[in-house]
């Protein structure tokens, strides 16, 4: 079975939830594009600057995340890509395990051989 453009897509994911395990917001921040934007899950601050992207993550890092995807939708445009859908995040806060149940965009942009994240919206269920 060949690696096709979709599973690369879907690996970013991977990346990303990776990078969210290295509890470092530099290494998450820096999958993010110059001129990305970020609406996060658990802040009300969109973040349009890689110091405001870092800071976010430099807090919601602290709740020791970890993501999994219950359902995506990749679509694929020339040098983008968007991957939307639901997923989980295992937390702790004040030291109590918590899971939240979210919405996601991620938009990628190609950026030579790699892809940068240029929109990322994540927002808890409403219901």
């Amino acid at each position: 079975m060949s690696f096709s453009k979709r599973d690369e897509i879907a690996n970013l994911f991977d990346d990303w939830n990776a990078a969210l395990q290295s509890r470092d917001p530099a290494t998450v921040a820096a999958l993010y594009a110059e001129d990305a934007v970020l609406l996060p899950t658990v802040s009300n601050e969109i973040r349009k600057t890689p110091a405001a992207i870092q800071d976010y993550f430099d807090r919601f890092l602290k709740k020791k995340p970890y993501g999994r995807i219950i359902h995506q939708n990749i679509r694929l445009l020339d040098t983008l890509a968007i991957n939307s859908g639901i997923y989980t995040f295992d937390l702790t806060v004040d030291g109590t395990p918590k899971q939240l149940l979210c919405r996601f965009t991620f938009v990628y942009r190609q950026d030579g051989e790699s892809w940068k994240i240029i929109e990322h919206h994540s927002s808890v269920m409403p219901e």
